[in-house]
């Protein structure tokens, strides 16, 4: 009785598997025979500044340089509508800064605070120690001020967006017109809404935030650096971006080739001392 029955359990099995492998395969083979919707076919994939990042690679380390750029361009554009809570002031010494120069940027930057005398709600200059702030008070004037869309915190958004660095770049010079007379023809439908703005990097390629990068030069450069084109901006700040979001990544590229190496020497450690034990049963030499 037993038997039977199991067998009768393994062909249910059988068929529930050829049953999900032949409606899978049906859905395969038919799914992509519709048209593609017009945001599909305008998007585009994000990628790197030419060259790529200093910081991309098991060896690949930030340019302190680009850093100081790049908080440059967040402290003079992006930092009017996007906050950095999880980075404090005196962070920015690990970029390149000294002392004076963090504190100097920390006062000049106005952070939540209490009325000692009254217990209300104040703002005070910032301190080393002070995180930076939201440029809105709350949610809900952060949506009143960008069209009901609440601008994300850049502390970890090269991290939150897959291939978050080359993302961020993309996005910052991909700001225009659709460019491609061809797909545009067979889309003639396609639209930017009211109150969106056209990029092709976008995942469906209108977005609401307005191109914070509009023209070369926006952000003044000291001497000795590159010229500020949007595209350097846009890198130099997707690098700064990336260093909020991984402080420590040098310090743990190290620490990854320093075990690394640390276990190629176990290893031929271990295959010299297997020689060296078993060598005598192989060959059937007793000492």
């Amino acid at each position: 009785m037993i038997r039977p029955l199991s067998i009768l359990v393994g062909l249910g099995f059988s068929v529930a598997v050829l049953w999900a492998f032949g409606s899978g395969a049906y859905v395969a083979m038919t799914e992509g025979t519709g048209e593609l919707s017009a945001e599909y076919a305008i998007h585009e994939k994000p990628h790197g500044p030419e060259g790529g990042f200093s910081f991309e690679g098991p060896l690949g380390k930030f340019d302190r340089a680009q850093l100081q750029r790049g908080f440059q361009v967040y402290k003079e554009v992006c930092a009017a509508c996007h906050g950095l809570k999880f980075v404090a002031f005196r962070n920015l010494q690990e970029i390149g800064f000294n002392e004076a120069e963090v504190k100097a940027i920390a006062a000049a930057t106005p952070v939540p605070g209490i009325d000692r005398n009254t217990g209300e709600a104040t703002t005070r200059s910032g301190l080393p120690t002070d995180y930076f702030p939201s440029p809105y008070a709350n949610d809900v004037a952060a949506a009143a001020a960008n069209n009901n869309a609440i601008p994300p915190d850049l502390s970890l958004m090269t991290k939150a967006r897959k291939d978050g660095s080359n993302y961020v770049y993309s996005l910052l010079k991909g700001y225009g017109e659709p460019g491609d007379p061809e797909v545009m023809a067979k889309y003639p439908e396609f639209e930017t809404g009211a109150g969106l703005y056209f990029n092709k990097y976008f995942k469906n390629v209108n977005i609401a935030m307005a191109p914070p990068l509009t023209t070369d030069g926006q952000v003044t450069y000291a001497e000795g650096n590159p010229e500020p084109t949007i595209q350097q901006m846009s890198a130099d700040v997707a690098a700064f971006l990336s260093w909020a979001a991984e402080p420590k990544m040098e310090e743990r590229k190290k620490t990854g080739l320093w075990f690394l190496g640390f276990m190629i020497f176990v290893t031929i450690l271990a295959y010299l001392s297997k020689k060296q034990v078993w060598a005598g049963l192989k060959t059937g030499r007793k000492d």
